[in-house]
């Protein structure tokens, strides 16, 4: 007679996309912004739920302790594109009066994206570092928030700088002829 042991038997755990999210803001210390978020700790979620975030605490999963902050500020949602097995999350701007920032794509009212894979969000003096990690389940995702007491601005140099060319502009600048030229004393 043969018998499994616990662990041939036991069902293969999936794993979960998790979104990192660390978050600053320069009042918090003061002013316990995000005194409603549970640090550290891995929300587990269903994919089919819409993640709020905002001031309002009746609607919003996640709530900020502002008045600067719209009702419902931001919200996340998860989906599959086509021809992928990797869960996406999408963030729609749900506020009227501010302009959501996604590295450097702004995003109105109801305007929404895909997340990037990892990327910088910001509204006021909010800022959002997310990360997400891939994982194979479908029916359920992760949150997980860490606070940063530092800018993640310029913690991170996030806004990516271009060289600017020595003439000022990219079009105006001839990339034909960069060697040197020799001239004589005459020439000029």
């Amino acid at each position: 007679m043969y018998i499994m042991s616990n662990f041939e038997d036991a069902d293969t755990e999936e794993t979960v996309t998790c979104l990192q999210m660390t978050v600053y803001h320069p009042g918090h210390q003061q002013n316990g912004i995000f005194q409603s978020i549970r640090f550290f700790n891995r929300q587990k979620l269903p994919s089919s739920e819409v993640v709020k975030f905002g001031r309002n605490s009746n609607t919003c999963h996640y709530t900020f302790q502002d008045k600067q902050a719209s009702r419902v500020q931001f919200s996340l949602q998860l989906f599959k594109k086509f021809d992928s097995s990797v869960l996406s999350f999408e963030i729609k701007n749900m506020s009227k009066k501010t302009n959501l920032i996604v590295d450097n794509k702004e995003l109105g009212y109801l305007n929404k994206m895909d997340l990037p894979h990892k990327c910088l969000v910001r509204f006021g003096d909010y800022q959002f570092l997310m990360e997400k990690e891939d994982g194979e389940s479908l029916e359920f995702f992760e949150i997980q928030f860490s606070l940063s007491t530092r800018p993640l601005l310029q913690e991170n140099n996030w806004l990516p700088q271009k060289p600017i060319p020595e003439c000022g502009r990219y079009s105006s600048c001839s990339t034909q002829n960069n060697s040197p030229i020799e001239m004589g004393e005459n020439e000029w």
